[in-house]
């Protein structure tokens, strides 16, 4: 870290916190963030966190364990706050030690931080789209937060990075530790934001074509191709049906994404499901459309979820070396 010495003091809280050498979060990518660029990510000095997505506990069980048997190095685990064996998933991550679980999408329901922290030193992280729900989380027990814009790729709050960045650091960054997330390819933008006060940052698409990662040879060529405006955000077809955004790779995927919105808003009007059901529905569509593009490569009728930092990633390189580059990137532009 002495190569990059004004990045690492302003790293340093978040390092410390993370337990890392980099204050460089990898973003969780259901499919993507398994064993292989996780642990790749941690052994290259970053923050590596396992997707656990809809696994089931036992599935989560033998990810985690076979992520420790390829690196020694902190690594995260990141839980969807609405999965049905939530609390099951939290008592796996606790039978094997690990250190940071990052709850998204959505507020943690009650009882959830609590049992996270149970009996050990378990550091809770948690997303805040806006200042209100930061502060709500802060004081509901998260040890830190992710402030995620909308330039992100997969699940997607309303705001853009920089807006929520000059709303929140300023008015929390001194007291707490904030990672600042979407959009972010360059280490220039990194330094921006640790200049503001952000304790480090997090970022999934530069590494979704890392050499580690076990997407499909044309899951990568489909981001190498693209251009940030291709990156489009999915459409809300029933207001009633409060379906969290999408970011991905304009396709027909997309398209079949919103007829499957209309499904599922007719079987709410018939009442044949109910919300939390429907919601679960749409979440299961998703991880089946993304699993389709991610592992068989089909890029034409799966979901290629990607931010729009997509148009810098060019070719597949080692997540050191994607590290490397956005460390030295950084350091060039606070020595300036």
């Amino acid at each position: 870290m002495t190569k990059y010495p004004n990045t690492a003091a302003l790293m340093q809280r978040g390092t410390d916190f993370l337990g890392c050498d980099t204050a460089i979060l990898c973003g969780a990518m259901s499919w993507v963030s398994e064993r292989n660029l996780v642990a790749a990510i941690s052994n290259a000095g970053g923050f590596g966190v396992i997707a656990c997505g809809a696994m089931t506990p036992e599935l989560l069980d033998t990810e985690i364990a076979a992520t420790k048997a390829l690196t020694s190095k902190p690594f995260g685990v990141n839980l969807i706050t609405m999965h049905p064996a939530l609390f099951d998933l939290i008592a796996v991550c606790r039978k094997h030690g690990v250190t940071h679980v990052v709850l998204a999408g959505g507020i943690p329901p009650k009882g959830s931080v609590e049992a996270i922290k149970e009996g050990g030193d378990t550091k809770v992280i948690a997303f805040a789209p806006t200042l209100a729900l930061a502060k709500k989380l802060l004081r509901s027990g998260a040890d830190s937060l992710v402030i995620e814009g909308m330039e992100a790729g997969g699940h997607i709050g309303p705001v853009s990075t920089s807006v929520l960045a000059q709303e929140i650091l300023p008015e929390l960054a001194a007291d707490h530790l904030i990672f600042v997330a979407g959009g972010i390819g360059r280490g220039e933008a990194i330094a921006s934001y640790l200049e503001m006060g952000a304790a480090g940052v997090q970022l999934g698409t530069r590494f979704a074509c890392a050499t580690e990662s076990i997407a499909h040879p044309d899951f990568k060529k489909a981001f190498f191709r693209a251009s940030a405006r291709e990156a489009v955000a999915s459409v809300q077809v029933d207001p009633r049906l409060p379906v969290i955004p999408v970011r991905a790779l304009k396709n027909k995927g997309t398209e079949e994404f919103t007829a499957k919105q209309r499904e599922v808003a007719a079987l709410l009007d018939a009442g044949a499901v109910d919300m939390g059901e429907a919601q679960l529905q749409i979440e299961h569509f998703w991880a089946g459309a993304l699993r389709r593009a991610v592992i068989d490569g089909d890029v034409e009728n799966g979901s290629v979820m990607a931010g729009q930092s997509v148009g810098m990633v060019k070719a597949e390189e080692p997540a050191a070396d994607i590290i490397a580059e956005l460390m030295a990137q950084c350091e060039a532009a606070l020595s300036r």
